[in-house]
């Protein structure tokens, strides 16, 4: 075993294990690695989608023997959780999240070269899980990482609990990291708020629909905040390179904040439509999206997309979910800036950065 990290480790030894490699995060997070100078491993089910330069290991984290011999011989210092599996019930996401965490961390112990493991949850972890969404006894806003736990069941604290019990066994240090909702490209995401949205929008101007916000109004009239995928990705890199931040968790947004009755004029200038005004009637996605498949697929045909599989991009449920919010949700950062970190990215241009993105890869027309 080697002892724990060191910050000001030289570019030759920092060798990353991107986890959940093909995600929105894990995309983000290796351009960035990249870009820095670092060695790159990305693990995936899928991985054939990674960019040059990233070796690609295919595994499935709920298989421990196929995670164990896919990592054989693996000597990464540094290791990024972003990925989980969604089940059916919250018991069977703690079961299943939880063995994934501690079935890779398993596997990298013989090896002995990890010296930090950054695991990326959510604001979840002060929500509550979706089966349970907002409903129970909730710490005041803006969130605080030194706020307790909930007094329910939640995968993200089984996810932290394995990353903890390794931790203490095999002596690396850890860093925990809270985005709220995520804003970045990936196809077959099962969270992908911005590409949901683009779907959507590009869907209305095709028909001349309503460009309806589906929310709620304390969603519309509340301040609310994002996450890049670029922002998380600065802060977990920065996490292993500062000792102040050696085992603790972090919450991580952009900095702004903003009201949805603001963004979804925005967002509909971008696209060229006329934001329909909002009643306060809820107009769930997974509803006005229900019979959108063949609309989809003829209007990729129409303009040359490259996925003309409406579910590959889309993730109404969990659109839904962040903007029906009966509440507002707010999350404070003054935990890591009063440590340096202080990166900063506007909320609408993250969205418009990430659209012009989709447009330029032929996702959207």
């Amino acid at each position: 075993m080697v002892a724990p990290w060191s910050i000001g480790v030289d570019s030759v030894t920092r060798h990353a294990l991107v986890v959940g490699a093909t995600g929105i995060t894990g995309n983000a997070l290796i351009d960035q690695l990249l870009a820095e100078g670092w060695e790159v491993s990305g693990l995936a089910r899928r991985p054939d989608t990674l960019r040059a330069g990233v070796r690609r290991i295919a595994a499935d984290l709920q298989d421990p023997a196929a995670t164990q011999a896919a990592l054989a011989g693996l000597t990464p210092t540094h290791v990024f959780i972003t990925t989980w599996a969604r089940q059916a019930t919250e018991a069977e996401n703690i079961r299943v999240n939880g063995a994934m965490v501690r079935h890779l961390l398993d596997a990298l112990a013989e090896a002995g070269t990890v010296r930090h493991v950054a695991l990326v949850t959510g604001l979840k972890h002060y929500l509550g899980p979706f089966e349970a969404y907002a409903q129970s006894s909730l710490p005041q806003t803006p969130f605080r990482e030194d706020q307790d736990r909930l007094d329910v069941d939640n995968f993200y604290y089984a996810q932290e609990d394995a990353l903890f019990a390794a931790a203490a066994r095999d002596g690396f240090h850890w860093s925990v990291h809270r985005p709220h909702t995520v804003i970045g490209a990936a196809v077959g995401n099962a969270m992908n708020m911005g590409t949901t949205l683009a779907v959507y929008a590009s869907l209305c101007k095709a028909s001349g629909r309503p460009f309806y916000f589906p929310g709620s109004a304390a969603q519309w009239n509340g301040l609310t905040d994002m996450t890049d995928a670029r922002q998380l990705a600065r802060q977990l890199i920065w996490a292993t390179q500062t000792p102040a931040a050696a085992n603790q968790a972090f919450n991580i947004v952009n900095g702004d904040v903003f009201r949805w009755r603001w963004m979804w004029q925005r967002l509909a200038q971008w696209f060229e439509l006329e934001a329909a005004p909002f009643t306060g009637e809820l107009r769930p996605l997974e509803q006005q999206m229900a019979d959108d498949a063949p609309r989809w697929k003829a209007l990729a045909g129409a303009h040359g997309l490259v996925e003309s599989d409406m579910t590959r991009l889309v993730s109404p449920w969990h659109t839904d979910a962040d903007l029906g919010r009966p509440l507002e949700v707010v999350t404070d950062m003054s935990k890591s800036r009063r440590m340096g970190f202080l990166a900063y990215q506007p909320s609408d241009d993250a969205f418009f950065e990430l659209f012009a993105r989709l447009r330029r890869d032929k996702l959207i027309p």
